[in-house]
Order: C-alpha cells, then sequence, then structure tokens
C-alpha cells in the first residue's frame, strides 16, 4: 500500500464532528456517495452559511467515514460524545498523513517522555523538519503552514488533549477497553499505542 500524499485538506475540513455524524447517518441508510453529497447540499444538512465550505469539506469527511468499521461509524453516532470524538480523531489521522505524522512524532513522544506541555517550537519544528522531507510540504505557503497549525490545536482541543490554546498543556486520554479494541481491529493499533 502507497503512502497518503501529504495535503493541506484539514484547512478546509478539520474536525467537523458534527458533520461527519450527518454522513454516517446517510451512509447507514444505504445512500451511495453521490446521493450523500446531493442530499447534504440540497437539504443543508451541516447548516453551513457557505455551499463552498460543505462541498470543500465533503469528499474529506466521507474519506473518513469510508475509513471507519461499521462498529466505529456506529459508536461514533449513538454512543457518548468523548468516545464520539476519539473515534473522529481516529478517522482523521486515517485520512490525513501530515495531521497523522503530527500525532505520532510530537504528541505520542510528548506522552511517553511525561512532557505533559506542548510548545510553539514543538510544532514549528515539526512543519520545518515535514519541509525538510517533502517537497510537497516545502511548497505550501506560510499562511497555509499558519492555518495547519490553528486547526491542529482546535483537533487537540476538541478532543481534551489540550484543555486551553494559551498553556498548552496536554492532557492524557483515556480510551476504555471495548472501544480500544475495535479500533484496534479497524487497523489502529498504533493509534492506541499513543494514548497507552
Amino acid at each position: 500500500m502507497t503512502k497518503k500524499k501529504y495535503s493541506a485538506n484539514l484547512t478546509g475540513a478539520w474536525f467537523l464532528f458534527y458533520e461527519i455524524k450527518q454522513v454516517i447517518k446517510l451512509m447507514e441508510l444505504g445512500m451511495n456517495t453521490q446521493d450523500i453529497r446531493n442530499e447534504i447540499i440540497e437539504e443543508n444538512l451541516f447548516q453551513h452559511k457557505s455551499k463552498s465550505s460543505v462541498k470543500r469539506a465533503l469528499p474529506t469527511l466521507i474519506r473518513r467515514a469510508e475509513l471507519l468499521s461499521t462498529e466505529l461509524r456506529q459508536i461514533l453516532l449513538k454512543d457518548n460524545m468523548e468516545n464520539g470524538r476519539i473515534i473522529n480523531l481516529y478517522a482523521i489521522m486515517l485520512e490525513d498523513r501530515l495531521f497523522s505524522e503530527f500525532m505520532y512524532e510530537i504528541i505520542e513522544e510528548k506522552y511517553k517522555l511525561e512532557q505533559l506541555y506542548l510548545e510553539d517550537k514543538d510544532i514549528n519544528g515539526f512543519f520545518t523538519k515535514k519541509a525538510e522531507e517533502s517537497k510537497k510540504v516545502a511548497n505550501f505557503k506560510m499562511s497555509t503552514i499558519k492555518k495547519l497549525r490553528q486547526v491542529y490545536l482546535k483537533i487537540l482541543m476538541e478532543v481534551n488533549i489540550l484543555s486551553d490554546l494559551k498553556f498548552k498543556d496536554l492532557n492524557k486520554i483515556y480510551i476504555d477497553e471495548k472501544l480500544a479494541n475495535l479500533i484496534i481491529a479497524n487497523g489502529g493499533e498504533d493509534f492506541i499505542k499513543i494514548f497507552n
């Protein structure tokens, strides 16, 4: 399997928890991708003011939902928000290579070393390193990097890894055994290791 290419898709499709739930509800009704797109856009199911933002986020959200097992989609829809948000984080990491590498190289390392704080130099260093390793990332505009930084921090706040953007203290996340086993069954063993 070839590695996914780096992208800046998260600038237009960051956490979007409510929106992925809408996509999964329609998937569970047996709708195909095109019908899901049409339904969401025509009925304004995301309740966004701009159709262009919906059209931009939809392909990413559909890919995320398709990468999850039926069991994980059901939990995201029906279980408590905490578990749903963890599954959404996992889906984002499955779909977005750059963010996934940020989680493994920065957040997992911080947890392992018991350094429960995130500094600007950690995030800046990550993007500098990726720009050195990848021509694609090196070609990102500074405004794109700035937006990605903001989005990464917002995602971390959504799942309570960060509780404050100013102080950037990292919280330990607990994933219950049942959910961890379902994520592992979906190929997410490395994801679970971040938090153990």
